[in-house]
């Protein structure tokens, strides 16, 4: 008998995790009908894709919010459709509506209008086309998607391409601060990258594969940001194997369009987060409080200025002032400015405004008088802008009402949060502590998927209790990319043998399950990516890669973009072991160290230099 002795952690980690696998081999799970087959390995490979779902779950008009940066970058991203723009004041082709069709190239650019757009994709699904070359499947898969994929490329090159009608629409003025307008996306997305957002934003299993540097994580937040615009009343689980890239996901998706109020990290590595708030369960409970009395305090100035008699509001006594001081002022307006003496006439707009003296503190003037249109718009973002404060103090009223910290945090991670994020592990040590809180969720986004455990990647579907039979679960979207690292396994006989080494992403790829590979990198001078990119079969560089000058300009003191360098044994000794599995090359170690110096010599700051070795015996011969 082997007696094998673990660390006191490590023990109780590995006894959270075997309970959680022992909790899904006990209880009966449900898992969504369209993924069972997949999983299981058999059947139709493409049946989960969305251009195969029932028509009933689809999105039929999606609004992209920001992903699209102009109207060219819109018809390039769907190159297969024949994207018609609906101008006017009905997007069914109505009257007051006229029709822009730039499928014939025969079009003028300064007539098309600006973003954000909302696309509506056709109805019929026979004429649901994927971009020509963004969504691939192994050799030997045969469905109905190949015969799709085929025919999108038929028409794109024809006259008779699906039409893909997009609208314009203004976007909403939710205020005059200058906080109130929503943070935007600044990268230009390519049309594969579209394509993977397209496909996640619909019902279904979405692959991406994102060689490196093809912008993997912005594509996952672009994936969030515009499901939770579609989706508002959805929640999701963000799902990633390592801290540090749950950590960049996370930062860049507190910079977009997503109240924090709505975000939670979970985990230990919540403590290296590179933001200004506390994303933790604690943390965001008392963001919460204190964000309370920072409403509550805008709504007793409110109702100073008001001239209603001061108390001592609450969330609950606020929304009775809501209804009774502030939105019975407004209704009073909106009917006193669209009569016949003041409609029409913009000084009237401002004169009237019940709300002037609360707004003295946004950027003057608020009413220009110039246009009565322009200031009634403003009056309207005035009017969200008391209204958002309003429904923000609803959300925060059960923090007030629940006296218990642990009752707080219950709420929290099952009813307020939005999108919950952790790692995969701690997901399996939490499991059950999930489902005593009824944890529920419509969504999982997962990424480096290709570095993750099978069952590692079946935990994160199975976090909640199925009502009735059925699953809640709407979408699954892995990306990762199976041809970098494939999950850690110690163990050889169960790497080899048991191929507990293969991700369940790696697995649907080999069975054929359509996926999106991105075909872009921005990261490498072109030189350094032909290293990796035969990989991948057709990886391109990004025009910022070919004309940028960062890229362009030499690295003093050095010849080549890139060396192989051979270094001999150092003292007549090579690569030692001096404990098992701790490997350790002073020679190279000697080199690299020599190198860092001249680089730091030649003014090479610190933070600019990356060293990467494969082994922590190596790293601690560097460090030393």
């Amino acid at each position: 008998m082997l007696t094998v002795t673990l660390p006191p952690i490590t023990r109780v980690l590995l006894q959270a995790v075997l309970e959680s696998i022992r909790d899904s081999l006990n209880e009966q799970l449900v898992i969504p009908e369209w993924l069972v087959d997949i999983f299981l390995g058999y059947g139709d490979a493409g049946a989960a894709h969305y251009t195969q779902m029932p028509d009933e779950g689809r999105i039929k008009t999606v609004d992209f919010k920001d992903t699209f940066l102009d109207a060219q970058h819109l018809i390039n991203s769907f190159p297969h459709y024949d994207v018609t723009f609906v101008t006017g004041s009905s997007s069914s082709g109505g009257n007051g509506s006229s029709k822009i069709s730039t499928g014939s190239g025969q079009y003028d650019p300064a007539a098309l209008p600006a973003p954000p757009y909302k696309v509506t994709f056709p109805t019929d699904q026979q004429q649901l086309q994927i971009a020509p070359g963004s969504t691939k499947r192994g050799a030997d898969a045969e469905s109905t998607l190949g015969s799709t994929t085929t025919a999108a490329e038929g028409t794109a090159s024809g006259s008779t391409k699906p039409v893909l009608l997009v609208e314009h629409y203004k976007p909403v003025n939710m205020g005059p601060y200058p906080e109130d307008k929503p943070k935007g996306n600044e990268v230009r997305f390519t049309p594969v990258q579209a394509e993977a957002v397209s496909s996640g934003v619909q019902p279904g299993l979405t692959m991406v594969v994102g060689p490196p540097g093809t912008g993997k994580t912005d594509t996952a937040v672009q994936i969030l940001q515009v499901l939770y615009h579609n989706c508002p009343g959805q929640r999701t689980l963000l799902i990633t194997h390592s801290n540090q890239a749950l950590n960049d996901l996370f930062a860049k998706m507190v910079a977009r369009d997503i109240p924090a109020r709505y975000l939670l990290r979970l985990g230990m590595g919540e403590r290296d987060l590179d933001v200004d708030d506390d994303f933790s369960r604690a943390g965001r409970v008392n963001n919460m409080l204190a964000r309370r009395l920072q409403l509550l305090a805008e709504v007793e100035r409110l109702a100073s200025l008001l001239g209603v008699a001061s108390a001592e509001y609450t969330c609950e006594t606020a929304g009775y002032f809501w209804l009774l001081h502030v939105l019975s002022r407004w209704e009073k307006f909106s009917a006193a400015v669209s009569s016949a003496e003041h409609k029409g006439r913009a000084a009237s707009v401002g004169e009237l405004f019940p709300f002037k003296e609360y707004f003295a503190d946004a950027p003057q003037p608020l009413f220009k008088g110039d246009s009565y249109e322009e200031d009634m718009e403003v009056a309207a973002g005035c009017f969200r802008h008391l209204r958002q404060l309003f429904q923000e103090l609803e959300e925060t009223r059960p923090f007030e009402l629940l006296k218990g910290q642990a009752d707080r945090v219950s709420y929290l991670c099952t009813k307020q949060a939005k999108v919950v994020a952790m790692t995969c592990t701690h997901a399996a040590l939490k499991r059950r502590e999930f489902i005593n809180l009824g944890l529920k969720y419509d969504n999982i986004v997962m990424e480096e998927a290709g570095q993750v455990l099978e069952i590692e990647t079946f935990i994160p579907m199975v976090l909640q209790r199925q009502e009735d039979s059925i699953a809640r679960l709407k979408r699954v979207i892995l990306i990762g990319d199976h041809h970098q690292l494939p999950p850690v396994v110690q163990n050889m006989a169960f790497q080899k043998y048991s191929h507990l080494d293969q991700s369940l992403f790696a697995r649907f790829i080999r069975l054929g399950t359509p996926y999106v590979e991105l075909n872009a990198q921005g990261r490498a001078r072109p030189s350094i990516a032909s290293l990796y990119n035969w990989r991948y079969g057709g990886l391109q560089d990004l025009p910022a890669v070919t004309q940028n000058p960062v890229f362009q300009a030499a690295n003093p003191g050095f010849g080549y973009d890139y060396q192989l360098v051979n270094v001999p044994d150092f003292n007549g000794r090579g690569e030692s072991e001096p404990m098992p599995y701790y490997y350790q090359n002073l020679g190279e170690a000697e080199y690299i160290v020599a190198v860092y110096s001249f680089m730091r010599l030649l003014g090479y700051p610190a933070n600019k230099i990356s060293i990467l070795t494969t082994y922590n015996g190596q790293k601690d011969l560097i460090r030393d």
